[in-house]
């Protein structure tokens, strides 16, 4: 019951920030449970709330095939990089390489969201650059269970407008999901196994997260939020790096 417990809310408090800026679900989640078990075992919890809110975020406002046919190389990266990745793995790693890693990651992401405050504009190296960055985060994924550096700095920098790149965030994270959960299938760890009910009552928990972010939204300050959160991502992963 209390491992129950720390799924629900650790869900809950990830669905409701992304319920009240638009992201960080897998990171927050990510982060909070691996303090409880293992990154392999959480990413498994992870597959079907991040399936679900992603595809949701990615059919919102239509026109899917228009971004599938601009960022075809880099879902292709992504799958490629998730194959053959040249970072340990989720299972290669026993936990302690992956934790490292994924604290980096989230001690990068914070600090890029706390100090960048105007991106290059690299849209005209678009066609070089989405394979590259799309074969760094599928080994990202994993290696850690989430895609965060580089792809989603890499996406802002292509200066879309807001409802774009929520659509092409979601397509990315459709991607990197899928190839999550497929590597997790066929790359088991002795003595876990994949809980897809334990990960169903995670989808309701970031459900009825999302629903409670979406309620205070509007009764915060959007900006002083986004830097507590991206505060808070630095903070966790340096815990992670010292434990």
């Amino acid at each position: 019951m209390t491992f129950l417990a720390i799924i629900v809310m650790v869900f809950i408090f990830a669905g409701m920030i992304k319920g009240m800026i638009g992201l960080g679900l897998p990171a927050v989640s990510m982060g909070l449970l691996t303090i409880a078990m293992s990154p392999f075992q959480a990413a498994s919890l992870l597959i079907v709330p991040s399936m679900i809110t992603n595809i949701w975020q990615l059919f919102a406002e239509g026109r899917v095939w228009t971004f599938v046919r601009r960022f075809w190389s880099l879902l292709f990266g992504i799958v490629i990089g998730s194959v053959w990745s040249f970072l340990p793995t989720l299972s290669q790693s026993h936990g302690k390489t992956s934790e490292i890693l994924l604290g980096s990651m989230l001690v990068l992401y914070g600090l890029y969201g706390l100090c960048v405050k105007k991106l290059p504009h690299l849209a005209a190296h678009e066609r070089w650059l989405s394979p590259v960055v799309g074969y760094i985060g599928g080994a990202v994924t994993v290696a850690t269970g989430v895609v965060i550096i580089p792809v989603v700095p890499y996406l802002q920098s292509l200066h879309l407008n807001r409802d774009e790149l929520v659509q092409a965030l979601g397509l990315t994270f459709t991607i990197s999901t899928i190839c999550l959960a497929v590597f997790l299938h066929h790359n088991p760890m002795q003595g876990i196994t994949l809980d897809y009910r334990l990960s169903a009552v995670a989808l309701v928990a970031a459900l009825v997260g999302m629903w409670l972010g979406k309620k205070i939204r509007y009764q915060l300050n959007e900006q002083r939020f986004r830097r507590l959160f991206f505060m808070g991502l630095v903070a966790l992963g340096g815990y992670m790096l010292s434990h």
